[in-house]
């Protein structure tokens, strides 16, 4: 098999299960954090180390505030979160955030992910996670490619020569096409922001154990992730009792 499509092959099968990548991340993190938190702790007093927590928690932010308005944005049948029956697009995305980058979700998902490594202070767990990161979502970002080659044609080809695969051009911005449609963007992040906030919880807790400190529960992230919780369950609810969030 020629190294495209072999490429192409894996792209395709690591698209499918993306949705697995971070379980096992926080799997990876929380062990890190737990041998070595005492000896690459960079702040030394309690209220620098929580500053350093919410800057990091701001960074997952700024990636779930990116992939929601990519989303909003978005087309219908596009940039969503399917996983079963593999790529879907019914037309390409080129204006908006998709005028300055053509993945947009996956560098929201690397900022998401960033913050919560930076919360190990591990610099060689962040080097590590940045290659696997590469690594993984390179494929992905290939075999989409490809599907959209073969399915658009010179309308897909003529927007990605000149525009950044992932590092966002924003001299290009071009405005978007489409109104921000919050419905939808809730919808489809109401899972990652309430997951996000849970991995960032349950990692102070090892973090505090890794210490030998006493569980702590009245704190900063505490809050952080029964704002996640209540948010996650007040969405389910609109979606299963009303219809305001079905357009």
């Amino acid at each position: 098999m020629a190294l495209q499509e072999e490429l192409e092959k894996q792209g395709n099968f690591l698209f499918v299960y993306r949705g697995h990548l971070p379980i096992l991340f926080f799997i990876i993190g929380a062990v890190v954090l737990y041998f070595t938190r005492t000896e690459n702790l960079i702040f030394l007093t309690p209220f620098q180390d929580q500053i350093y927590d919410l800057l990091a928690f701001s960074v997952s932010l700024l990636g779930l505030f990116l992939r929601a308005y990519t989303v909003g944005r978005a087309a219908p049948n596009t940039s969503g979160r399917n996983t079963t029956e593999g790529q879907v697009a019914d037309t390409v995305n080129t204006t908006g955030i998709y005028s300055i980058v053509r993945h947009p979700l996956y560098v929201g998902n690397f900022l998401m992910w960033i913050g919560v490594t930076l919360l190990t202070q591990n610099f060689w767990f962040l080097m590590t996670y940045i290659f696997l990161y590469w690594v993984y979502y390179e494929r992905i970002m290939f075999a989409e490619e490809q599907f959209l080659r073969k399915k658009f044609g010179e309308k897909y080809t003529n927007w990605a020569l000149k525009t950044p695969a992932f590092i966002p051009c924003f001299k290009k911005w071009k405005k978007n096409e489409l109104p921000f449609n919050l419905k939808k963007a809730l919808r489809q992040e109401k899972t990652g922001f309430f997951l996000l906030t849970i991995v960032m919880f349950l990692l102070n807790i090892v973090s505090q154990y890794s210490e030998h400190k006493p569980i702590n529960f009245l704190n900063h992230w505490t809050f952080i992730a029964l704002l996640g919780l209540i948010s996650y369950i007040f969405i389910k609810i609109l979606q299963k009792k009303t219809t305001f969030l079905n357009n």
